[in-house]
């Protein structure tokens, strides 16, 4: 009998995008723009926990929802790390 994780699936489904932060909106929220659209995106709960901040202009990473609603921010990048060339401010 094989028992398979429901968070082994998610992560495996799960797409990540890198965007820019250009709003920042009450409880956490924040609209981030990618390549293709903007979208709102919230915090991940470990980012709350550790209180990482993140400011308008920052670059992050986003794990984008499957069904298409809302992204979950789950890292800040610094320029070194960031590659979002072919987004515009």
């Amino acid at each position: 009998m094989v028992i398979v994780s429901f968070q082994m699936i998610d992560k495996e489904r799960s797409e990540t995008s890198v965007g820019i932060i250009t709003e920042a909106l009450p409880n956490a929220f924040f609209r981030v723009k990618l390549k293709e659209k903007e979208m709102l995106a919230y915090l991940s709960g470990k980012m709350r926990i550790h209180r990482i901040k993140v400011m308008i202009g920052d670059s992050v990473e986003v794990v984008i929802d499957p069904y298409g609603g809302k992204g979950r921010i789950v890292r800040r990048l610094d320029n070194r790390r960031a590659n979002y060339t072919n987004i515009k401010k």
